[in-house]
């Protein structure tokens, strides 16, 4: 039984991992899988063989573009069942900042999309069982100080561990590095708060009114990185 309840209008940092710590992404089209499986599902209407649809009508091929000629042929209107406003897809791990905006939302979002993707994932590499490491964890995130350090930790610090492993716990060693790298990642959502890059998946909301601009933004990361206060909020983070 899941402690914490999930409220409309409050926000929370959803997570899992790979059982074992294994990967549960091998490449980028798993990445690329999993993000159109968070656009489809996040809706009320949606269905696990949706995906599976998509590709029968397009000869296998399936992208951002196909996703949204297909809503558009086929349901005209869609009801999200949560507000995605961040998320970053690492090999053995997902973090997703979510807010909730319809009864049970996010309870229905995760089932939908864990369900969903690991029946891809075991299909492609023919394995059976399960994936992650038990249910999705969440924590809620419950005054703006943490939303916004919970941004910069998802956006920046999570992909930034791939070039430098102890960034977490160390604090970085480039500054420039990091920056250059987590604004190319491609599977996080730095390249949108940073408007390099429009998303169909993720809204922004309340981010808007702390970070009006990207330049804003930006020198919010870079406070934060050097600063390192992003610890203030790390019982908010996976471990």
């Amino acid at each position: 039984m899941r402690k914490i309840k999930f409220e409309p209008g409050k926000f929370y940092h959803a997570y899992n991992r790979g059982v074992n710590k294994c990967n549960i992404f091998n490449n980028n089209s798993d990445m690329w899988r999993f993000l159109q499986a968070m656009f489809l599902f996040n809706d009320e209407n949606s269905s696990f063989n949706i995906l599976y649809q998509i590709e029968r009508e397009n000869k296998g091929r399936i992208n951002f573009n196909l996703l949204k000629k297909f809503i558009n042929n086929n349901r005209k209107d869609r009801t999200p069942l949560v507000r995605i406003m961040a998320d970053c897809l690492m090999p053995n791990h997902f973090h997703l900042l979510v807010e909730e905006i319809q009864e049970n939302g996010i309870s229905r979002f995760m089932h939908k999309l864990g369900t969903g993707y690991v029946m891809y994932f075991n299909k492609k590499y023919d394995r059976v069982g399960g994936l992650f490491q038990g249910p999705f964890k969440a924590v809620e995130i419950k005054n703006d100080i943490h939303l916004q350090y919970l941004l910069v930790y998802i956006n920046v610090i999570n992909p930034g561990q791939l070039i430098e492993s102890e960034l977490k716990e160390k604090g970085l060693e480039n500054l420039e590095e990091i920056m250059n790298f987590a604004r190319t990642y491609s599977f996080g959502t730095n390249p949108e708060y940073l408007g390099l890059r429009d998303s169909i998946i993720i809204e922004k909301g309340i981010y808007e009114e702390f970070f009006p601009t990207s330049e804003k933004y930006e020198e919010f990361i870079k406070n934060t990185l050097l600063s390192k206060k992003y610890n203030i909020a790390s019982d908010l983070y996976l471990e």
